[in-house]
């Protein structure tokens, strides 16, 4: 049976109040990438121009197959010229590590897990005021004593971002921010990072990488980038990813259905989390052909008879033009 869970629109929901504090960033972690060669090696794996990162700088980047779906996401930055972090999720970074290490070759690089030597905190709203002189736009990253401060994209329309410091380093003053609300600010952003549920499910602009900075068109070559530019060029995507609202708790990488084909699924939930006031939210990516007829109870979870789903506005625009 089809529930209509939204007989309101969006701005009918509840107000959610604003969230300020510091959560302990567990369910991420880090690669190290050291030596003199790193950045070049890096420059051939990954969508983002590392070559061009500097040292205030931080970037959205994916790591893809050759046929261009992506098998991880990373926040990246450098400690130093030579030295590059890479935060992605726990859940994929021993795969992942094992992966780029295969192409690492001759070249003068060195990768390793550094989770355990660096602690990783997500502050929000007031939090940044304790230790950052107001907020910057997202990607922004500033060095404070021994710790790198990455700003990231708004949630919920409140200044977030990444505390990477080396481990034993004292964490910023600041309320506890339980981690089920960094998640749910996390998807109010409308990014989704590369967990295993969706380990190669979706082209960078699946995700609206392209859109929020996660995609370089003007760099030189990685895997996957002739696929990833013929979608962005030719006009041949038919997936987006849009904000979602429903009253079941949906699963990563479960399907969504729509009223006009309920044997073939129209989509995946990429990331989801608890809404404050009830309900969940989620990123899903879709049909773009489905998201434009998505009326009326249409959309659906896990099958043509699941609990239905109603979109959101997005928090940014889509690039339309490169």
């Amino acid at each position: 049976m089809i529930i209509q869970l939204m007989k309101t629109p969006f701005n009918a929901l509840p107000v959610v109040s604003i969230f300020s504090g510091v959560a302990g960033l567990s369910h991420l972690g880090v690669i190290r990438v050291a030596g003199e060669e790193a950045v070049k090696f890096l420059q051939g794996q990954l969508t983002q121009d590392v070559a061009l990162l500097g040292l205030s700088e931080a970037r959205l980047a994916a790591f893809c197959n050759a046929k261009g779906r992506m098998q991880a996401s990373f926040i990246v930055f450098k400690r130093s010229p030579n030295e590059i972090l890479m935060v992605c999720s726990q859940d994929i970074l021993a795969t992942t590590l094992k992966r780029l290490s295969m192409f690492v070759l001759r070249a003068k690089a060195k990768l390793s897990d550094a989770t355990a030597d660096y602690a990783l905190f997500g502050l929000a709203g007031s939090a940044i005021e304790s230790i950052a002189v107001g907020a910057h736009p997202a990607w922004v990253k500033a060095d404070i004593d021994a710790a790198n401060v990455v700003f990231l994209y708004p949630g919920n329309g409140q200044p977030r971002a990444l505390w990477c410091a080396p481990a034993g380093t004292p964490v910023p003053t600041g309320d506890a921010l339980p981690l089920a609300q960094w998640h749910w600010l996390d998807v109010q952003s409308g990014i989704a990072m590369i967990t295993q549920p969706i380990f190669e499910a979706f082209v960078p602009q699946m995700l609206n990488y392209e859109s929020v900075g996660g995609v370089n068109f003007k760099k030189g070559c990685y895997p996957g980038q002739e696929i990833v530019a013929r979608s962005q060029f030719r006009g041949t995507l038919k997936r987006r990813a849009y904000l979602a609202h429903m009253e079941g708790e949906p699963v990563v990488g479960q399907e969504l259905f729509h009223a006009l084909d309920a044997e073939q699924p129209c989509g995946l939930v990429a990331a989801c989390a608890p809404r404050p006031g009830g309900g969940f939210d989620a990123i899903v990516s879709m049909q773009t052909s489905a998201a434009a007829d998505a009326e009326g109870g249409r959309l659906t979870l896990g099958s043509s008879g699941g609990l239905a789903l109603s979109l959101l506005p997005l928090p940014y625009p889509l690039l339309e033009d490169i």
